[in-house]
């Protein structure tokens, strides 16, 4: 029988918790940063918001929980023209550097994963073709991968070789009309796709015969090849990331990157997805940011909202704070790159800058939520995870502390 101070259904008062909704909108520009975007930039900003809301949103944590793939979402993301990064593409609509930084910002703000299966797609592999490969190259790959027909992975770090990827031992053996690849990668996202019959595609980084750093184009189901899926991460659990073993690989001379033609050609594709990662962070602390805004307002202790504490508010103005100041930086530096002035240390410093500020506001809007932090469907844990990865990859913190070190003092402090 229900007591006097039980509802009628009999269960004591308090014991259902409200609902959070945590997707809706809220300031997120307390600078202005974004208020005078060009409409043909919004146009694609607004397609990636849609497309996170409406079709990423309401599949992503099965998936990131279940480490599945989303290969549907992928393939939309080429549907959508979502997949080019900036780069300028026969029968496309020209992608400003400043949209693209817009759209990965955006795709990170729905989830990690999916802004990395862009960012490899885009970022690193159809701009390593672009870059470094010969009209047919371009023809016959570039157009597909814009449109996820293939999708791409871009193989340069090995097992022993992370942070000193310069010194990579994959090797490729000159033989009769082309070479033999022999060798192990690590950490490839993308890089295992082929082995599910998936058309894919890897950018392998090999030295040939006199030691050089060559690029080559090596579809998955070559023989020889074995991407494996690596398990048991927490951190960008929705996409794949490879470890690949090559054993006499054959490639032709037609797959050779000719503009590849040392290891300062792969670290130019570095450099500016480094500022892709710099946008990357702004959108996984936005969505911290904007979850924590909403649930201060909806949660209720002690008899008022989170938002009434003076502690919560100030904490709500750091993470203002600091998104703000991350949102400043990725603008100006993409300001630069578009006028084509961006420095690699620049870019350098963008990365550090953004992924160590997206580890606080993460961290501070984790611990703001309480144990509803670490569920999933409350957005915090998977980003604050995601984060992890975002601010390792493209060159870890201390080496872009290095670089930045080395430009501010003129000496070199790397190892070798």
């Amino acid at each position: 029988m229900p007591t006097q101070d039980s509802p009628a259904g009999g269960f004591p008062s308090g014991v259902s918790e409200p609902e959070y909704r945590l997707w809706g909108e809220v300031d997120t520009d307390p600078a202005g940063v974004f208020r005078d975007v060009p409409e043909a930039d919004r146009a694609y900003w607004d397609r990636a918001r849609r497309f996170c809301l409406e079709e990423v949103r309401p599949v992503i944590d099965a998936h990131w929980d279940a480490a599945t793939y989303p290969l549907d979402l992928a393939r939309r993301l080429g549907e959508l023209d979502l997949l080019r990064d900036g780069l300028e593409v026969e029968g496309y609509a020209r992608m400003s550097t400043l949209a693209a930084g817009l759209v990965n910002m955006e795709l990170s703000r729905g989830d990690g994963s999916v802004a990395t299966v862009a960012a490899v797609q885009a970022g690193l592999v159809l701009r390593s073709i672009a870059t470094c490969g010969s009209p047919e190259q371009v023809a016959q790959w570039v157009p597909r991968l814009a449109a996820a027909e293939v999708l791409g992975a871009f193989a340069l770090t090995e097992p022993t070789h992370g942070s000193d990827s310069v010194s990579l031992e994959t090797r490729a053996v000159r033989v009769r009309g082309g070479y033999r690849i022999s060798g192990e990668k690590k950490w490839i996202g993308n890089g295992s796709l082929g082995a599910g019959g998936i058309p894919a595609l890897t950018v392998v980084w090999a030295r040939d015969d006199g030691g050089a750093v060559r690029g080559f184009l090596v579809p998955q189901d070559s023989p020889g090849y074995v991407g494996t899926t690596i398990g048991g991460k927490l951190s960008l659990r929705a996409v794949w990331q490879a470890h690949i073993r090559m054993e006499d690989v054959f490639v032709p001379d037609a797959m050779a990157l000719p503009g590849a033609h040392g290891f300062r050609d792969a670290a130019k594709i570095l450099v500016t997805t480094r500022l892709g990662v710099a946008w990357s962070a702004v959108g996984h602390a936005t969505a911290c940011y904007e979850t924590a805004v909403q649930y201060a307002a909806q949660r209720m202790q002690f008899g008022r909202p989170l938002a009434a504490s003076q502690i919560i508010q100030e904490r709500l103005a750091r993470m203002r704070s600091e998104l703000a100041t991350m949102q400043l930086m990725a603008a100006q530096m993409t300001r630069l790159e578009t006028a084509g002035d961006l420095a690699p240390v620049q870019a350098s410093l963008a990365k550090y800058t953004c992924t160590r500020a997206a580890r606080r506001i993460a961290s501070n809007a984790r611990d703001l939520l309480g144990g509803n932090g670490i569920l999933l469907e409350n957005r915090v844990a998977r980003h604050l995870a995601d984060i992890e990865a975002i601010h390792t990859y493209e060159g870890t913190e201390t080496v872009q502390a290095l670089i930045i070190g080395r430009d501010i003092t003129g000496i070199s402090a790397f190892a070798g």
